[in-house]
């Protein structure tokens, strides 16, 4: 099957590189998408997205912002993207981020975040288009930012809150002993998004 794999937050495609070769192996045609998280071209990347799709069905698999991005692109309604299914989001903020509504409290928001504060500060509550399966996949191990400076006893990745990563529409909710960024390390994690594409 065809997967796009969609970073998330500061990162690079080279942060899923173990992820893509654990896909690869198990037979899928992967393609490991890299673009600027702080300043996206949203259409430049949406074009490499419908161009490696090209009619086929294709399932996205998105770390962190990545999902916010992946629905941003399956409302957008460009002709390919009515073949993908499923998404499968590792540690998604559907709901918006507190640790970005904490630096945009304090002044340091759109200096920190750009133009990403849009996906990570929504100004409504979203939900998932009904017609593309979701399964969020959520880390429960707290080490990272969220421990400090969201102060409210959420449960959270270190990064993104469990709540944050639930969504009206997806079809699953699964949550994993992992922090934010060893959820897209973990084999565990690869063989349950290779158990969900069958």
């Amino acid at each position: 099957m065809k997967i796009i794999l969609l970073h998330g937050l500061y990162m690079h495609g080279i942060a899923l590189i173990p992820l893509r070769n654990r896909l690869q192996e198990a037979g899928h045609d992967v393609l490991n998408l890299s673009y600027n998280t702080v300043f996206p071209d949203l259409d430049t990347l949406f074009a490499e997205m419908d161009a490696f799709i090209d009619a086929q069905p294709t399932a996205i698999v998105a770390h962190s912002m990545g999902g916010v991005i992946t629905r941003v692109y399956l409302e957008a309604g460009s002709e390919m993207s009515r073949f993908v299914e499923p998404v499968i989001t590792l540690g998604t903020p559907h709901q918006g981020s507190e640790v970005a509504a904490f630096f945009r409290k304090i002044g340091l928001g759109e200096l920190m975040f750009q133009d990403s504060c849009k996906f990570l500060l929504p100004e409504n509550e979203p939900s998932w288009p009904d017609n593309v399966t979701l399964y969020s996949l959520a880390g429960d191990m707290a080490i990272g930012p969220a421990r400090v400076l969201v102060n409210n006893g959420e449960p959270s990745d270190g990064t993104v809150l469990i709540v944050e990563t639930k969504i009206t529409g997806m079809a699953s909710h699964e949550v994993f002993p992992l922090t934010h960024t060893g959820m897209i390390l973990s084999r565990r994690i690869a063989d349950r998004i290779i158990e969900i594409l069958g």
